[in-house]
């Protein structure tokens, strides 16, 4: 017998096969429905207000609905099937509204105001004092002060805005499963690594094409090619498709690109803001949009000079290597140098490394099998965070064909409990213990698919924690990536930046996963925006590190981790062009501060001329002007909030981290003492307590701004 609401089930863990999309519209319509009641029963709370039947009742009215619609958005996010998306669009707004108007609903913004000024109210110390104000910030920051004309403004901008982001997100994502390249001659793949080689046919064998090479735009299939192909003219293809994408036809992003901005910067107008970068930043770290576009401006000034080195040197280097090419065939004319052009720039970088440091980016492909990786940063963050993280076997149910698959575990430590439901044959699933205490677990889904939205992630399905009776439930979370996968049934081997983005999603699952926060709404990731970064930026430094590395990457044919001399070659990779990796980050976080800033004055501009142009200080030089990224930016764009206003904040936390880090540098990088005391005073902590206060509590001091250009060799 069917279960009649499968995504209203609270069980621990998911029956991934039960959530359909037949079932997404009728749950939904029941979990708004509930959530509605009980939000009313607050709102018309008969006795006076407490801590207990306003701020706590509140928190649990909508839990089940914000269980239910973190399944969707999730499915939605790995399984976007025409049907999915299509049900997922037709409720989308419903959800939308409801959460709008919960902040908005008067009766229940009456009912907060009165207790927070009773005498008991005034009386909150610690962890509920925070919950108190920031559910009181949460409201006015929602609208909860608006007359009744301002908050049916809001309600309707809400829903245009999450609207319009989800469309955004689907042209990304088809546009980018719209192109492929099948080469037949492999002569024109002169240069690539035969890991790329070898994924390329089997993508193409996939797709009926046995004996070609099959290249799409997803990271593991492009990358390579820009990266190493000689061909010139396939890099070009290969570049431009790319950058075509939410760019043309069907899919072009610009028009939703302005209309996404001005509802933003209407949204905050009507809230009291100048600009919606002051609404997204007014209780973040940096406090204001101008402060965040300041440390953007500050950080290019200090950079700048190096960056300007590195243009240079590459130019001079592509111009040096064409010229000797050219004069053997041309008798000494010299036809090269000048300024490259953008599907050279990847290409050069990569030659100049090689020749320079004598470090290909493949070397440390053999040492790096996924599951040693996986299995060695367990351990690492095993030993330094006191648990123990162990694999279950899982079982796929195929919902279409009524098969199912049982996958053992292939993790260094496994458990013998039944195996658990997973929504793809990948998919491995995890526990994570402190002595007998179960902390919590998570899934893994690592490779691309057609449905599957890009880059790497992080989110969480249910939130665990201490409970008020003394009991502890554990966290539930994910981390997805899209990674190169084995070849013919092979365990896949990563790049060592494959590695560095499995580091940094376990950073944020961690987060989530340690978290003792007793209130749902303060626990793990729900940080101040330019915080949320620090844990898993932090843990990518354990990748560059001798004593780390010797634990996760091991090679797979001797089993003995690299050498003294291609590790001194990592090193020097480290800071190899860190000037050009920093001002890459700075123009993405120039061009989202700009944008949202000064709306007014560039509104309906080409969204190219900004980027060529405006921008033009923050970027490598090139000899073709090169598509804006605002229409595939899908960190500032994929979301009614998300990143806006706030790309900054990867750099801002990489401040943070860099000088966090230094106390494993001078303590020992795998010394539990300090580990112990990171998990207690930053990842056990949540939004608890302001962040600036959690980093004083670890550190002793405040931030030190230069650590990060220390670590990256660009301090003057």
């Amino acid at each position: 017998m069917s279960e009649p609401h499968p995504f209203l089930s609270q069980d621990f863990l998911i029956r991934w096969s039960r959530l359909s999309a037949a079932a997404v519209e009728a749950d939904i319509a029941l979990a708004l429905r509930n959530a509605a009641a009980a939000v009313e029963a607050v709102a018309a709370q008969p006795a006076a207000p407490t801590f207990a039947n306003t701020v706590l009742a509140l928190a649990d009215a909508t839990r089940e609905l914000g269980l239910t619609w973190a399944k969707v958005e999730h499915l939605a996010s790995v399984l976007n099937t025409p049907e999915f998306r299509e049900v997922h669009n037709k409720v989308l707004p419903e959800v939308t509204a409801f959460l709008t108007g919960v902040t908005l609903n008067p009766r229940l913004w009456a009912a907060l105001k009165t207790f927070a000024a009773t005498p008991a109210a005034a009386a909150l110390v610690g962890v509920e004092r925070r919950l108190l104000d920031e559910t009181l910030a949460d409201f006015a920051e929602g609208g909860a002060d608006l007359p009744e004309d301002g908050r049916k403004r809001l309600e309707t901008l809400n829903a245009e805005l999450a609207r319009l982001a989800q469309k955004y997100t689907e042209n990304v994502l088809d546009a980018t499963n719209a192109w492929e390249k099948i080469v037949t001659d492999k002569a024109l793949l002169a240069g690539l690594p035969e890991s790329a080689l070898a994924a390329a046919a089997e993508s193409a064998k996939a797709k009926g094409r046995d004996g070609a090479w099959r290249f799409t735009l997803h990271a593991p299939s492009l990358l390579p090619v820009l990266q190493y192909a000689e061909n010139d003219a396939l890099r070009r293809e290969c570049w431009e498709a790319s950058a075509r994408v939410g760019a043309v036809g069907e899919w072009d992003n610009s028009a939703l690109v302005w209309q996404i901005l001005a509802l933003r910067h209407e949204k905050a107008r009507l809230l009291g803001k100048e600009n919606f970068a002051d609404f997204a930043t007014s209780r973040r770290m940096v406090k204001s949009g101008a402060n965040a576009l300041r440390f953007v401006e500050d950080l290019y000034r200090r950079v700048k000079k190096h960056f300007d080195r590195e243009t240079s040197e590459l130019e001079f280097f592509k111009k040096e290597k064409t010229v000797a090419t050219d004069n053997a065939i041309s008798g000494g004319a010299d036809n090269g140098g000048g300024r490259l052009a953008p599907w050279e720039l990847a290409y050069w970088a990569e030659r100049q490394r090689r020749e320079k440091l004598g470090f290909d980016s493949e070397a440390l492909r053999p040492y790096l099998p996924i599951g040693g990786v996986i299995d060695g940063m367990f351990a690492i963050f095993g030993k330094l965070f006191g648990i123990r993280v162990v694999g279950r076997d899982t079982i796929f149910a195929d919902a279409q064909t009524g098969a199912t698959s049982l996958l053992r575990s292939d993790a260094a430590s496994r458990s013998d409990a039944l195996p658990v439901e997973v929504w793809h044959p990948e998919v491995k699933y995890y526990e994570v213990f402190d002595g007998g205490t179960h902390l919590g677990s998570f899934y893994t889904d690592w490779h691309p698919r057609e449905t599957k939205r890009g880059g790497a992630w992080m989110n969480f399905l249910n939130t665990g924690g201490p409970r008020p009776d003394g009991a502890r439930a554990p966290h539930l979370g994910l981390i997805c990536g899209n990674f190169t996968p084995g070849v013919g049934g092979a365990e896949p081997h990563l790049t060592h930046d494959e590695a560095l983005t499995i580091f940094h999603e376990f950073g944020h699952l961690l987060h989530h996963i340690l978290s003792e926060v007793p209130f749902e709404a303060l626990s793990g990731v729900r940080v101040a925006w330019d915080f949320v970064e620090l844990p898993s930026q932090l843990l990518e430094n354990w990748c560059w590190q001798k004593e780390s590395l010797a634990i996760f990457a091991r090679h797979r044919e001797t089993g003995l981790p690299p050498p003294e001399d291609l590790l001194k070659k990592l090193a020097a990779d480290a800071v190899y062009r860190a000037a050009t990796a920093t001002f890459r980050q700075l123009a993405l976080g120039k061009l989202d501060l700009e944008l949202h800033i000064r709306h007014e004055e560039l509104k309906g501009r080409d969204l190219d001329d900004i980027w060529n142009n405006f921008l033009a200080d923050y970027q490598v030089p090139l000899a073709a002007p090169t598509p804006s990224m605002a229409r595939r930016f899908t960190h500032i764009f994929g979301d009614a909030t998300g990143y806006a206003a706030g790309y900054y904040s990867y750099k801002w936390a990489e401040v943070l981290e860099a000088d966090v880090f230094t106390r494993f540098l001078r303590d020992g990088i795998l010394n539990e003492s300090a580990g112990r005391e990171l998990r207690e005073k930053i990842f056990a902590k949540g939004n608890s307590e302001p962040p600036e206060k959690l980093f004083r509590d670890f550190m002793g001091r405040d931030p030190d701004p230069n650590a990060l250009l220390v670590r990256e060799g660009l301090a003057d």
